[in-house]
This record gives C-alpha cells, structure tokens and sequence, in this order.
C-alpha cells in the first residue's frame, strides 16, 4: 500500500511540476534572471508550495503516525553550518545555469528529452562524487593509536 501512495504522490508532483512550467528550463531561467525580461509566475508557484508546506508540517507535527506510513519522518536539524550554506550554493548555481533541479530533471527524463538524460547523469555523478569525499574524510578522520 505504501508503494501505491508513493506513486500517487510521485506522479501528483510529477503533474504539478509540468503544469507550474517548473519542468521548462526556459521559464526557470526566465524567472531567475531579474535583469532582462523577468518572469515572475514562478513566485507564484513557490508561495503556494511554500504555503501548502508550512501548514502540512504543522499538522504533521501533531500527529503521532501519518495516514499511509508506519513511522513520521519529519526533519530534526535547525542550524545551519558551512556544509549546508556550500550545498545550497552549489544547488542554487547548477539550478541558476541549468534552468532545471532533481525533480524537473526527473520529469524531462520520463519524458525522453536529452536535457533530462544529461541533467540525471551529472546528478548522478555529483552524488557519487559526494560519497567519494565522505568516505574519504571519515576515512582520514580515524586515526589509529
């Protein structure tokens, strides 16, 4: 049951991204770059995700288990470190030059455009990449007696 809902949700997001225009590129840039024609209808987008958000984490946060899960998984960190200030810069520039983040380039590689495929790939390096580089530093953060 729990598959079926994560499918749901996934293809309700899915549709959300295509209808919003959050899975064109070419908007997401037009949105971005305030200094030529500035297309803001994505703010639109982000206020209501944002919106619809801040209310189902309070109400999350109320409950004691979700409505089709076993457990709530609900984030816990509240500080903000070097780490997550460098991941949302590196986000935010690949997001900036790209015109596309995980979830539209998710979505346009359903769609078999080769944006996605190339999007996916690098995403998919840049994780690698990322364990490469954790496993090394906790590698070279045990020091042997």
């Amino acid at each position: 049951m729990n598959l079926f809902f994560a499918l749901l949700s996934g293809l309700l997001f899915g549709i959300g991204l295509i209808v919003s225009g959050m899975a064109n590129p070419a908007k997401v840039i037009g949105f971005l770059d305030i200094t030529r024609v500035w297309d803001p209808s994505l703010a639109f987008v982000m206020g209501g995700a944002i919106s619809v958000g801040f209310f189902a984490f309070r109400i999350a946060a109320r409950r004691k288990r979700p409505l089709c899960g076993d457990k709530m998984h609900l984030p816990t960190a509240n500080h903000i470190d070097k780490r997550l200030v460098g991941g949302a810069l590196l986000f935010g520039t690949g997001w900036g030059l790209a015109g596309i983040c995980p979830g539209p380039g998710l979505v346009l590689l359903g769609a078999g455009f080769m944006q996605g495929v190339i999007f996916v790939l690098a995403m998919l390096a840049g994780m690698l990449l990322f364990k490469w580089i954790e496993g090394y530093r906790d590698k070279s953060q045990v020091r042997p007696r």
